[in-house]
């Protein structure tokens, strides 16, 4: 059954469902009908020759330039060409899908003044699977990801590229190959393509799903080195977590709790100390405190997957256009700089629990770096080495691009979000949490069975999971390649699957 684009119903789920499932869409005949109804009113406006920005008027700096009914009919090309100005590699597939999805939600609340052709084109691309190419790069997020969303309006005119079976074709060969009629572009139309963060926002929305399967990840592997470490699990008790509050500690620790549940940790066969470090008693303030600022992410890019990010905005049952400023990438790129910000902390909580896997001053008996031949052998001395490099360059990619506004268009658009850096930089943060959750999954498998005792049932899970993919490490053997596994197996979330079919849902 198609996802139905309605303006108001469209949540993070269905939104990666389609982008990276290819689960069809649809545009219910409602939302075609407040389409054609604006669209006659802005019709009636322009023959009334009344002023609206960019439609009758040039864009930015030249937003007083009044256009000549000629002029009118070939500015929307032009518009699109000019902004078409992006650089770098292609976008993912997935990304542009979800961009494509998300414009035309915007559309269907009936206030952008589009042509309905227009946004059926879009709808037919997704079904198709006609995706445009797009650079990653060139988006300001404000007035919207003019240039990534340019790229995706020239193939309404036939230009630009597009994916289309495997191949990267013209754009107007990907159309008719998949039989899909170029609708062409009429006033109003292209500015009504790209006048959105949409990009910005899909490519957050699907890090926002991840991001939270992650974290359910880093709670196993936590729960792994606490067995491992044999962590006093007093501070996971949830009295304590509800009597501070925080909706992310309770979750957290409750998830960690399930995953230790049948151990000899918790039957008191362990012996424990009074209290433990940090890093191992904060585990649930601190992936909780993440889980909070992805809850908070979460409301924000799906209150705009649902809005009106368009200008100008019109009001057709008050005949009315109001030029503004809802293109503004602010409200997602501010809560997702914080996302990424408690993606690396996360990490580095990981890296101090692995830390003290390997170092035997820390370990309570573990050999040191969890290898029985210390001396001839380093064992998993290194793996330190490349969760810690991954984890500077999570530290450096942290820091917000809100906030680095550089003002474009002779200061007509003096501030602007640089949401697009933040939804970039936070995809190479989670890549790199990928790479340092592995490590520990491994130091903490490497860890169990080196103590061998009864563990609990989600960490048993885990670890036969992980001994699916990478062995014990023995003796030494170039570990660059259990690496590369770990992340690729993190980043599948088998681990995660694995555990919930055993213990059930972590939150």
């Amino acid at each position: 059954m198609s996802i139905i684009l309605d303006g108001n119903s469209l949540t993070i789920e269905k939104l990666v469902r389609i982008a990276r499932h290819g689960e069809k869409v649809e545009l219910p005949e409602s939302a075609i009908e407040r389409i054609v109804k604006c669209r006659k009113i802005l019709e009636n406006k322009i023959e009334a020759k009344e002023i609206m920005y960019g439609v009758n008027t040039g864009i930015g700096e030249f937003s007083e330039v009044v256009l000549s009914d000629e002029q009118i009919k070939e500015f929307q090309k032009y518009l699109i060409y000019n902004h078409a100005a992006g650089i770098g590699e292609p976008v993912d597939i997935e990304f542009v899908r979800a961009a494509m999805v998300a414009r035309i939600n915007v559309h269907a609340h009936g206030q952008s003044g589009v042509r309905p052709e227009v946004t059926k084109t879009y709808v037919e691309m997704l079904n198709r699977g006609v995706t445009p190419v797009v650079c990653q790069k060139g988006s300001v997020g404000a007035c919207g990801d003019l240039a990534p969303m340019s790229q995706i309006a020239l193939l309404m005119m036939g230009k630009g590229e597009a994916f289309y079976k495997g191949e990267r074709l013209p754009g107007d060969v990907a159309f008719e190959r998949a039989g899909i009629e170029i609708p062409g572009l009429k006033a109003r139309d292209g500015l009504a393509c790209i006048n959105g963060s949409n990009l910005l926002t899909s490519i957050s929305a699907i890090a926002l799903y991840d991001i939270d399967r992650w974290l359910k990840q880093a709670e196993i592997a936590a729960a792994m080195s606490l067995e491992a470490l044999f962590a006093n699990m007093k501070p996971y008790d949830e009295r304590l977590h509800r009597a501070r509050g925080f909706q992310g500690s309770i979750r957290s620790a409750a998830a960690i709790r399930k995953c230790i549940e049948g151990s000899d940790l918790v039957t008191g066969k362990v012996k424990v100390k009074v209290q433990d470090a940090y890093s191992m008693r904060s585990t649930p303030q601190v992936i909780g405190t993440a889980h909070d600022a992805v809850r908070w992410a979460r409301e924000q890019v799906e209150i705009e997957l649902n809005g009106v990010c368009d200008n100008p905005v019109f009001f057709p049952d008050e005949d009315l256009a109001i030029s503004g400023a809802n293109f503004q990438g602010s409200p997602v790129a501010l809560p997702m700089d914080m996302v990424g910000a408690a993606v690396t902390m996360v990490s580095v909580l990981s890296e101090r629990r692995m830390n003290r896997l390997v170092n035997p001053a820390l370990s309570i008996g573990l050999p040191p770096f969890l290898t029985k031949g210390a001396g001839m052998f380093s064992g998993m001395m290194l793996s330190q080495y490349t969760a810690d490099s991954l984890i500077v360059e999570q530290r450096i990619l942290s820091a917000p691009a809100s906030i680095q506004s550089i003002p474009a268009a002779a200061d007509q658009e003096d501030f602007v979000s640089m949401g697009m850096n933040t939804a970039l930089k936070n995809n190479q943060i989670l890549d790199n949490a990928y790479g340092i959750l592995g490590i520990e999954f491994m130091a903490a498998a490497q860890a169990l069975d080196i103590r061998n005792f009864k563990n609990g049932n989600g960490v048993m899970k885990a670890r036969e999971t992980i001994r699916k993919h990478v062995e014990y490490l023995d003796i030494d053997r170039p570990l660059y390649k259990d690496h590369n596994t770990m992340k690729a197996l993190v980043q599948s979330c088998e681990i995660l699957e694995e555990v919930e079919k055993a213990i059930g849902e972590l939150g």
